[in-house]
């Protein structure tokens, strides 16, 4: 019998590798053999494959049967693969035609009784598939929503292994009645909703996706992400009240990208603050919105019914989270992303920061120059994305109670050093915004009620100043004022003596340093947005410096 050939992804970080699954079924002992580079669950697949063929009425081949995974330099990991090896060895037994699962690629995992189960990354897989040419991939048919976000592919999502073959064998899905009513119902819906961003073409399990590649659809916020389901009113900005400094902050750092320490005393709204920033930002383009949902896909993080992520992600891990938990990693060969990739575009909050190890604070140095991070293990290196926005908060000391009105502190001078000196000099200064946040009085409360302003209001302010970045750094590869390189601040964006004065100041006198004038001049920028200025002045840059000294 022919070698019979189809195909498959595997997924190396968020990137996706092309995978040539070959199978022959020839001459010699009968017994099952897999080369290329496989981990345990593939080793493992031969099992799953033979039970999933026996129970869905398919003969195993009483033959030798080769299954190789091209490259065989490319370790290959994960179920991802149960599905392509199954139509691979049904090709190479004359099964189905050999010349039908040449074209398409198959991703799924395979039950023992010829179910085909949802696995973890879909987009990227199908991400890869359209790059390399690929215009057919079937999946699992729980993870069809997911791979129709691919603009120009064609996505065949499968209940089971018999409805797969039975499919290959016809080749012609759009005999059977019930899916040309089917598509015509989702057409009519897709036409009175305007929100649908798929084809929807249904037979049973069989479900039929064309990808359009149009304009992002503002989805639904996952819950327990921003404050609620569907429906529910999520975090406001005018929540936060007796705390304006706090909020003035808060836009600088929506409308330039900017990094953010808060330090205060419990209950003074350090947390409030942080949760509502990222209903300042705009929502993700086309493009950052499939690479966002990208990573979450490989993490398993993407919401039910909600394949792709249109608002920036806000993570918020405990303070004993681990390293890999907030770099990434993992054990077995496998490698995951941390809370740095998962908040990529998005918002990274550190509560109680100095709680935090320190090594997994200034673990966080590399990814905030670099936007990316890598997790190199003994069989090769992986990086993740890591373009993210990080918010620290911080009590005054171990009780909380420094500076307090009525509560002393019942910390040591040395307990109050060394709990600060947690947070090291290095990664403060990587963050370009510091503030302090104090608990208000009642009068404080009661009179900045009148000045409070809604989340949509200044996110307006934050769209209009990005918008005003983004004519400036149009043709570069910056979105915002925050990623312009240090030359580029330099040499393009110079500003005037006059208002380099008071960062020539702190230069001299040492309260800046080289990295610190960088960030502060991206400050002022940002504030010369803000306030619809061409460019900054002396007034925008000595507002800047206090911004990152972090006075008053």
């Amino acid at each position: 019998m022919p070698v019979a050939r189809t195909h498959c992804v595997g997924l190396v970080g968020v990137t996706g590798r092309l995978v040539e699954v070959e199978a022959d079924v020839g001459p010699g002992i009968a017994g099952t053999h897999f080369i290329g580079l496989l981990d345990t669950a593939i080793s493992e697949a031969r099992g799953r494959v033979r039970s999933a063929l026996i129970n869905s009425r398919f003969a195993w081949p009483d033959a030798r049967v080769t299954v190789s995974l091209f490259p065989a330099t490319l370790p290959k990991r994960g179920s991802i693969f149960d599905l392509a090896i199954a139509i691979a060895v049904l090709g190479a037994a004359g099964a189905v035609p050999a010349q039908r699962i040449a074209a398409p690629m198959f991703l799924g995992e395979l039950g023992l009784d010829g179910r085909v189960r949802p696995i973890r990354g879909v987009l990227p897989a199908a991400l890869a598939a359209a790059e390399a040419g690929v215009r057919t991939v079937v999946v699992p048919a729980l993870n069809a929503a997911e791979a129709a976000l691919v603009p120009d592919l064609t996505v065949v999502p499968v209940a089971t292994l018999a409805e797969l073959v039975g499919w290959l064998r016809s080749d012609d899905l759009h005999r059977l009645p019930v899916v040309a009513d089917a598509a015509s119902l989702s057409q009519d819906a897709e036409q009175a909703e305007h929100t649908e961003q798929t084809e929807h073409i249904e037979h049973g399990g069989h479900t039929e996706h064309r990808g359009h590649g149009g304009p992002v659809e503002d989805a639904a916020r996952p819950p327990g992400r921003y404050g609620g389901d569907r429906g529910t009113p999520g975090p406001d900005l005018c929540d936060v009240a007796g705390q304006p400094m706090g909020r003035k902050a808060l836009e600088v750092c929506a409308a330039g990208g900017h990094n953010l320490w808060m330090l205060g005393p419990p209950g003074s709204g350090k947390t409030m603050l942080a949760e509502r920033l990222p209903t300042l930002l705009p929502p993700l383009d086309q493009e950052t919105a499939l690479e966002v949902s990208a990573i979450h896909s490989v993490a398993g993080t993407l919401p039910p019914g909600r394949p792709l992520l249109t608002r920036p992600p806000f993570m918020a891990p405990h303070h004993s989270a681990t390293m890999a938990a907030v770099v990434g990693g993992g054990s077995g060969g496998v490698v995951r992303p941390g809370a740095v990739s998962l908040a990529h575009r998005g918002v990274l909050f550190l509560d109680e920061a100095p709680e935090f190890a320190t090594t997994v604070l200034d673990s966080l140095r590399q990814p905030l120059e670099s936007g990316t991070v890598t997790i190199a293990r003994a069989v090769g290196a992986v990086t993740f994305p890591a373009r993210f926005m990080l918010v620290l908060a911080a009590n005054p000391c171990p009780c909380g109670l420094q500076g307090t009105v009525g509560h002393p502190c019942k910390c040591t001078p040395a307990g109050r050093r060394r709990y600060l000196d947690r947070l090291s000099g290095p990664l403060l200064d990587r963050v370009d915004v510091k503030v302090k946040i104090g608990r208000a009085t009642r009068a404080e409360l009661l009179a900045d009620r009148h000045f409070v302003e809604t989340s949509a209001t200044v996110a307006e302010r934050v769209r209009l100043a990005r918008e005003r970045a983004a004519r400036r750094l149009a043709g570069t590869p910056w979105r915002c004022n925050a990623e312009v390189s240090s030359s580029a601040l330099h040499r393009d964006f110079r500003l005037a003596d006059a208002a380099m004065a008071p960062l020539h100041r702190g230069l001299d006198v040492g309260t800046l340093s080289a990295r610190g004038l960088d960030r502060v001049l991206r400050i002022s920028w940002t504030i010369a947005d803000l306030t619809c200025k061409d460019r900054p002045g002396q007034a925008e840059t000595s507002a800047a410096l206090a911004l990152w000294l972090g006075v008053d």
